[in-house]
């Protein structure tokens, strides 16, 4: 479904990431671990064509990303707070997205039927600009909108980064349940080990930039990554 070949990027000369090759298939839950500075971000920024390449390409679907915009109507992405649209309440937010994935009236409210324990009453109704949430409810809110088309990719960095841990426990689950009964493509990087294990079936570990380590999950894959990063 998403395939990598040769790819590179530069800054200030030095290659922040370098991936001759790569394939994540279709339905494949895929966690991207690595320390700060690691070039996860870098990516999916790739992938999502915020950036570009010095060399080589992603597709998805057999299409490179940077020569079409097909992606972008089956892929769900939340990176960080700039994905937001700040002025507009969660309510317009989730309307104009809505609008852009041609959902009905009727979807959006089974949407909010569907998020209402996501969002634990912290969100919807609260008569607030987006800008005026905490971080940690900055973050249900992009994740849920990543979430709301039901689209066949999503790709999410650092989605439990400021939530509570009831609501990183309902993530775990929404997006488990994405995978095993709705065929959802997953792309997830976390610092947090316990949780991208919970969710992933496969893990990559990257470094400067490189790939380190591409493994399945098995009853020792968190051992493994916690013996990794304790060197």
């Amino acid at each position: 479904m998403i395939e990598v070949k040769n790819l590179t990027k530069i800054y200030g000369g030095t290659t922040v990431l370098s991936i001759p090759g790569l394939v994540i298939n279709q339905n494949e839950s895929f966690g991207l671990v690595g320390n700060n500075g690691a070039g996860k971000t870098t990516f999916f920024r790739l992938l999502l064509d915020l950036i570009r390449a010095d060399s080589g390409w992603i597709k998805s679907k057999s299409k490179d990303v940077k020569g079409t915009t097909d992606w972008k109507f089956y892929t769900g992405s939340h990176l960080d707070d700039r994905f937001l649209i700040e002025f507009l309440s969660p309510e317009e937010y989730f309307g104009f997205i809505s609008q852009i994935h041609r959902m009905s009236e009727g979807d959006l409210h089974l949407f909010y039927q569907e998020f209402a324990d996501f969002f634990a009453g912290e969100i919807l109704g609260k008569q607030k600009y987006i800008r005026d949430f905490s971080h940690g409810n900055k973050q249900k809110i992009g994740v849920a909108a990543a979430l709301m088309a039901r689209p066949e990719i999503v790709v999410l960095d650092e989605p439990f980064n400021g939530l509570d841990p009831s609501t990183q426990m309902r993530l775990i689950r929404i997006l488990n349940d994405l995978k095993k009964n709705k065929g959802t493509t997953l792309l997830i990087s976390s610092h947090d080990l316990n949780h991208v294990t919970e969710v992933c079936d496969r893990i990559v570990i990257l470094e400067s930039g490189e790939i380190r380590y591409d493994m399945q999950k098995n009853e020792s894959t968190l051992k493994e990554l916690e013996s990794y990063f304790a060197r």
